[in-house]
């Protein structure tokens, strides 16, 4: 038996090589943009070496696999191999005959032409894909919602899938919804709601989005059978959407409310009052810029603009030594509503500065006549009056000083503790702003720790400059 079986072997290698030869072909031929198809070499002879191939028409072999099989047909035995190679054709191509060397010659293969025909959006496809607009004419600017469907044919069996969705270029992605799944009879449908905002005006297009399927597709023979994947790509349709300027210069779109308040009307010189503006509707909020204002001789810091689906809101700190109004906040847009252009604003906010002195009149009383003075003639006034008083004081202190260092003489003091905290970066601003326009150091720090006070992110001071600077102008 042992003796039979080698004699069948040989006698199968030598038919082989009698029928020795190589044939290609492509399945499908027929592919559309993005599907992947499969060219096949199926090598009858022994001896073989396989081929060597890096690309197929210019196109990366995403996958590679191989069969041997024997045939018995009328009594003759043949051996025969199936290379197989997997490719994602870009365009239409010839694949041209490969030499595959059978015992120890060359045999070449036929060609295959492959046919890449355009991409379409196919409605009675096992999936579709369809986009739907709300609108097809609109302002730069104004919102709209575009929905997704997917649709699956129930039973269909997917081993792999892939969305890919359009990049919406020229359009602002404002928001997308989770994804809703229903079904019916036919499909399983999944809903996909994005809204959108154009960004300039003219004919902007919403390109196909994509969905690429992986299938498995059975291969036979009289040794049994093995599964391949096959990729085919799904098209949604595409979408024009016609955009118009906005008129009279205006940026803004939508339908608006605003709202400005602050913590409190009444403070201590140099005590910050926080504001807070707010803007709730629907419309391009993304677009509205800082609202900080310039008031003369109030410190003014704002934060970075907080934005929701439906709402926008900023924080704004005003310190000054006194009194001083909030001017009023607008904002001019385009109302989508009754297509016209609008102003909202709000109310000026009177902040009082508590022992501000610099606006009020003093009086004297001179008999029944009582004549304003300005708060300059009254200091003039009580100077004068209290001079020698002064002086008196000053030289009492300068003698109790003088006879405390001469009983002291000797005592080694540790250095003058500060009258405030540093590490307290609120009350250190404040000290530090009477400085900053005529020194570049003291306008760095300052600029930090207004960043430190009044936003998230962090910057650690300089601690040997801020000494210095401390030292510089005697601060404590």
């Amino acid at each position: 038996m042992k003796n039979l079986g080698k004699i069948l072997t040989l006698l199968i290698l030598f038919l082989s090589s009698l029928s020795a030869g190589v044939t290609a072909s492509v399945s499908p031929n027929d592919v559309f943009v993005g599907d992947t198809t499969t060219y096949m070499l199926t090598i009858t002879g022994s001896g073989v070496k396989k081929p060597v191939m890096s690309d197929i028409c210019g196109n990366q072999i995403t996958a590679t696999g191989s069969q041997t099989s024997i045939q018995a047909t009328n009594g003759e035995y043949k051996k025969s191999y199936t290379l197989s190679y997997q490719f994602t054709p870009k365009k239409s191509c010839t694949i041209a005959a490969v030499g595959v060397e059978i015992d120890g010659k060359i045999e070449y293969s036929n060609s295959v032409d492959v046919n890449v025909l355009p991409r379409t959006q196919d409605l009675s496809a096992d999936f579709v894909l369809e986009f739907k607009s709300s609108v097809q004419e609109l302002y730069v600017g104004e919102p709209f919602k575009l929905t997704l469907l997917l649709k699956q044919k129930r039973g269909i069996q997917v081993a792999d899938s892939k969305f890919i969705a359009p990049e919406f270029k020229g359009f602002w992605i404002k928001s997308e919804s989770q994804p809703q799944r229903t079904q019916d009879s036919k499909y399983m449908t999944t809903k996909v709601v994005y809204e959108l905002a154009p960004q300039r005006e003219g004919k902007l297009s919403i390109e196909a989005a994509e969905l690429k399927v992986a299938s498995r597709v059975a291969s036979t023979d009289w040794m049994g059978g093995f599964a391949q994947v096959r990729w085919r790509t799904y098209y949604s349709n595409t979408l024009d959407i016609s955009v118009k300027a906005l008129p009279e210069n205006v940026k803004i779109i939508g339908d608006f409310t605003i709202e400005a308040d602050v913590d409190k009307r009444e403070i201590n010189p140099n005590e910050a009052v926080n504001l807070k503006i707010k803007i709730t509707g629907v419309g391009n909020l993304e677009d509205i810029e800082s609202f900080k204002p310039f008031i003369s001789d109030v410190n003014i810091f704002d934060e970075k603009i907080q934005l929701t689906s439906n709402s926008l809101s900023q924080k704004i700190v005003f310190v000054s030594e006194r009194d001083f109004t909030i001017p009023t906040f607008e904002l001019k847009y385009f109302d989508i509503n009754t297509k016209e252009v609008k102003t909202i604003k709000t109310e000026p906010i009177e902040i009082k500065v508590q022992g501000n002195m610099a606006k009020k009149e003093l009086s004297i009383t001179r008999g029944e006549a009582v004549v304003p003075k300005t708060v300059e003639e009254a200091k003039r006034e009580v100077v004068e009056k209290n001079n020698y008083l002064y002086l008196s004081l000053a030289f009492i202190l300068g003698l109790s000083i003088g006879i405390a260092l001469m009983l002291l003489r000797g005592i080694k003091f540790s250095k003058k503790s500060k009258t405030f905290d540093i590490k307290d970066e609120k009350v250190l601003l404040i000290k530090l702003l009477a400085f900053k326009d005529s020194d570049k150091d003291v306008e760095e720090l300052v600029r930090i720790l207004e960043n430190n006070i009044y936003s998230k992110e962090k910057i650690a001071l300089n601690k040997k400059k801020l000494k210095e600077v401390l030292k510089k102008y005697d601060i404590s």
